[in-house]
């Protein structure tokens, strides 16, 4: 464990850094301290699959349970190398990955209630899976076929936001709202919860929701999956204290958690959220996490990482601990497993068919889709457009 000084500076012999690129002495000290997310860490199964205690959260988990947090896990990392397969067969224009954060984000989904509201980036298919939403839904914004075919008040979980950090300000709003409407106050109230990336919190559209939130006492929780890497810059060139303690210049409580461990993040976000339902929030929760493969299929992250550190993280995977741990406590067998992994397979298949059999949209779609009401202007230039398209053979090309 370290202190912030020890957490963002490498030792006295490291070579100098620039201002405009860290040493990779200095990266990896940078790294090497807190690869255990530092001494606040909120943190109930180990990565040895261990149960733990904490002074401040636990939570009671029955053997059911727990098997269902491992199969959503799973299914959810099938959902994503699936995706991930069919890009790089050029079925996906691109796909979001979000290998290695199936605990922050299944512990945090599985915390919210049916009325709570959800707001996401680009990443978070393990929280549009417990909002009951078809990973077949999530294929058509990557293929380019629709903006995703959910209903977000029917599953209170917002369309993807692709621009970074705009999605706080909507959830900002929407809590207001809650606030407004009298849906906070007590233990049947409402609460609102927003996904974003390590990297998001530099955006100037991040501190002003947390501004607006503080002020207002809005009931949302901020939850910021630290995954280590902002595309390509590590967490240490964005900040110079751990994330969470950010919230305290906001004037609101901030907590981290081992975003690899689905009951600890449970734990927390449940106690997050029933803060503000009850009038406490905002609250910002830091889950320490990583990101194990690449930002999105556009990126190469070998570019800008060294393999020693993804070999670090793969002992602290999130499904493995929990499957050490059922295996433990006799809480799953053999044939537990092999029934998840093909339900798993059946997914796959069902994702893969789904995708190449998607058809194309409308050329014209693309005018229609811009503005509420048409406009002389743009019919014109839709009118152009579909002439020149229709003069090719067959009218595609």
């Amino acid at each position: 464990m370290s202190s912030p000084e020890e957490w963002t500076h490498p030792g006295p012999d490291a070579a100098p850094a620039t201002a405009a690129k860290p040493t990779a002495e200095q990266v990896i000290a940078g790294l090497r301290a807190t690869d255990e997310g530092g001494a606040d860490l909120v943190q109930l199964l180990t990565p040895e699959g261990e149960r733990v205690q904490h002074p401040d959260f636990d939570i009671d988990i029955t053997a059911e349970e727990l098997r269902g947090l491992y199969r959503d896990m799973v299914l959810v990392r099938r959902v994503d190398r699936e995706a991930n397969a069919l890009q790089r067969k050029g079925e996906l224009g691109i796909w979001v990955p979000l290998l290695g954060q199936e605990a922050a984000q299944i512990g945090a989904g599985r915390a919210l209630r049916p009325e709570d509201m959800a707001f996401p980036s680009y990443r978070e298919h393990g929280i549009a899976w417990t909002r009951g939403v078809k990973p077949t839904d999530l294929l058509g914004i990557f293929r380019g076929t629709d903006n995703g075919t959910w209903d977000p008040v029917e599953h209170r979980f917002h369309p993807y936001t692709i621009v970074i950090g705009n999605q706080v300000l909507n959830a900002t709003g929407y809590a207001m709202g809650q606030k407004f409407d009298g849906k906070v106050g007590d233990a049947d109230g409402e609460a609102t919860i927003c996904f974003f990336g390590d990297g998001a919190t530099s955006q100037g559209d991040v501190h002003e929701g947390f501004v607006w939130a503080a002020v207002y006492d809005a009931p949302l929780v901020f939850f910021c999956q630290n995954n280590q890497w902002a595309i390509s810059e590590p967490t240490e060139r964005q900040s110079r204290l751990p994330l969470y303690q950010r919230a305290r210049g906001y004037g609101f409580p901030g907590i981290r958690v081992d975003g690899n461990d689905v009951l600890a993040t449970l734990a927390v976000t449940r106690w997050a959220l029933e803060e503000c339902r009850q009038g406490n929030g905002p609250i910002l929760i830091e889950a320490f996490t990583y990101r194990m493969d690449a930002h999105t299929t556009s990126d190469d992250p070998s570019r800008y990482r060294l393999s020693d550190e993804l070999e670090l993280w793969k002992l602290k995977d999130p499904i493995e601990r929990v499957k050490v741990h059922l295996v433990k406590q006799q809480w799953a067998d053999q044939e537990f497993f092999d029934s998840i992994e093909a339900e798993a397979d059946r997914i796959a298949v069902e994702l893969r068919d789904y995708c190449v059999n998607l058809p194309d949209p409308p050329a014209g779609r693309i005018f229609s889709e811009v503005y509420a009401e048409g406009n002389p202007v743009l019919e014109a230039q839709r009118d152009e457009f579909l002439a020149y398209h229709a003069g090719f053979a067959g009218g595609e090309h």
